[in-house]
């Protein structure tokens, strides 16, 4: 499975400042982690943001976004935006803010 380049190098530049940032090859995509937690991912051309439990079930009523279902089980607290829902420099800076935002909501790893 590959992933859209140029939407994690959006990703990268987003988070490249943040504390602990690691970029890490994951579920045939990369994924973005923040002090050793995982914050957001890019798998195809789809974002993948952790967004915590709180949150999940609010978030998933958005448009442009289905539960983050890689193995036929979904990831609760995870969260999949298509194309259309981070196409824009904005949204994509909203939501990698929400994986963000849970991850350093975290202690380190």
């Amino acid at each position: 499975m590959a992933y859209d380049k140029g939407l994690a190098q959006r990703v990268t530049e987003l988070l490249e400042e943040k504390p602990g940032f690691n970029e890490k090859k994951m579920f045939g995509g990369v994924c973005y982690l923040l002090n050793g937690n995982m914050a957001c991912g890019v798998i195809n051309e789809d974002l993948i943001v952790r967004v915590g439990p709180e949150k999940y079930e609010d978030l998933l009523k958005l448009p442009h976004t289905r539960e983050f279902d890689f193995t036929g089980r979904p990831m609760k607290g995870w969260i999949m935006v298509s194309y259309e829902g981070h196409e824009s420099d904005e949204d994509l800076s909203e939501w990698v803010q929400q994986g963000v935002n849970f991850a350093l909501s975290l202690p380190p790893k």
